[in-house]
């Protein structure tokens, strides 16, 4: 009895300090630390989306009215990915000698403050000034991203060492649910209330989230390390690894400018139908994360031909979407809806995995466990996400412009099989 009592200490002890407890020992419940830690971690990602995706519906044509082109208005989007890279890097290296607590919560704050300050921009002079300070506000707001999203991916890897995706590939459902809703709800929102209002109402609701999370998030302290990024990233598996976040998050972007105007053209739906088709995308893979993450941590060695058939999967789906000149097939709407379900499956496959792989490796060369180490992996992967969410857009509208969708998409299926034919040979490596 006695020894038990001690067993349920520990465990109880072992929770608490962020190590292999709950969820790696006899007891499978969720302890309260961790159920707040999905919690908090499950609001960011929502809030964040939603804050990101908001602009699509109306700020493009409001740009116009102040006079950005449409190349500004692509640069102002793209600034952001831009501004999270670098903002990743940095934030990720220092999250022990800022506090992973505090960087959520000051992240949250500053993404508040500054999408109501977008909401504001209406009201100044049109031309460089208001160009000039969409600019700011943007990358501002990607320092916040950056800063709540690496400290939110350290610490649930630190609360669930042993589920880690599990956990990631549960709260994708969140990050889904913010994709979908944020351009409907800004949509309404502008149309019923005007430009303001879409902003200030999502600024208000993540600094009305701040001071919750501050009462339910627990502090995470941790030693600095002297392992650093160029460590980590010179590794060889690493590195591949990187290139398959960058071309998964490439293919992602390349639909941003180049989807809807494709599907106005070829089926010609109304606008309002364009934003349910991109739907078929992300449920799919909102709904089969939580899936492929316990697949991936129940059956670790699983996990390198998830990212092998989910990059070929990608490739191929994209090589259909348009679909391809070379294969003579008739595009049709059911088709498309059809591929990009796949395509979002695909995408869940190997983006999951690919963040406890990159930490197995990393142990597996030297690398102290902790904090530090958590906030390198997690400043890598949202910065090497943001470089393909340039990257991809960028690309994609050029090639759009220049060749159409059908060779456009067809070029980025080819530039995701070029990245993934690197994992078989990985997989033998390690």
């Amino acid at each position: 009895m006695g020894s038990r009592e001690a067993e349920g200490a520990d465990s109880e002890q072992a929770a608490e300090d962020g190590t292999p407890g709950a969820l790696g020992g006899e007891s499978r419940r969720l302890t309260r630390e961790q159920l707040f830690t999905m919690a908090a971690t499950a609001s960011i990602n929502f809030s964040s989306m939603i804050c990101y995706s908001i602009l699509g519906p109306f700020f493009p044509s409001e740009a116009e009215k102040k006079g950005a082109s449409n190349t500004i208005v692509g640069l102002i989007f793209g600034c952001f990915a831009l501004v999270n890279f670098l903002s990743s890097l940095i934030l990720g290296n220092y999250i022990t000698h800022i506090g992973a607590k505090f960087m959520f919560l000051a992240g949250m704050f500053v993404s508040g403050c500054v999408t109501i300050l977008f909401g504001m921009l209406d009201k100044v002079p049109s031309g460089p000034v208001f160009i000039g300070l969409c600019f700011l506000v943007r990358a501002m707001d990607a320092v916040g991203f950056a800063a709540a999203m690496t400290a939110s991916f350290s610490i649930v890897a630190k609360a669930f060492p042993n589920n880690i995706a599990t956990v990631l590939g549960s709260l994708e459902i969140f990050t889904g649910l913010g994709l979908v809703l944020g351009p409907p709800l800004g949509g309404f929102l502008y149309q019923t209330f005007g430009y303001e209002v879409p902003f200030i109402t999502v600024g208000c609701v993540v600094l009305v989230l701040v001071p919750v999370n501050m009462c339910v998030l627990s502090k995470y302290d941790s030693v600095p390390s002297k392992d650093s990024f160029w460590k980590l990233i010179l590794l060889p598996k690493v590195l591949l690894l990187c290139l398959t976040i960058f071309s998964l998050s490439a293919c992602l972007g390349f639909l941003d400018p180049t989807m809807s105007l494709f599907i106005l053209k070829k089926f010609r739906l109304p606008a309002g139908y364009v934003g349910l088709v991109f739907l078929g995308l992300a449920l799919s893979y909102s709904l089969s994360s939580p899936l492929l993450g316990l697949l991936s941590d129940k059956l670790p060695y699983l996990r390198k031909w998830l990212l092998v058939s989910g990059g070929l999967m990608t490739a191929l789906c994209f090589f259909m979407l348009g679909p391809a000149p070379v294969l003579h097939i008739e595009s049709q709407l059911w088709m498309f809806v059809l591929v990009l379900v796949l395509v979002g499956f695909s995408l869940g496959m190997s983006a999951i995995p690919v963040f406890p792989e990159i930490l197995q490796c990393a142990y597996e060369n030297g690398f102290e466990e902790g904090l530090s180490l958590l906030g390198l992996v997690s400043g890598l992967f949202n910065a090497m996400w943001s470089l393909g969410a340039f990257a991809g857009p960028t690309l994609g509208g050029f090639l759009n412009e220049k060749l159409g969708f059908e060779w456009a998409s067809a070029i980025q299926g080819g530039w995701a099989l070029l990245s993934f034919q690197f994992q078989p040979a990985k997989s033998f490596w390690y």
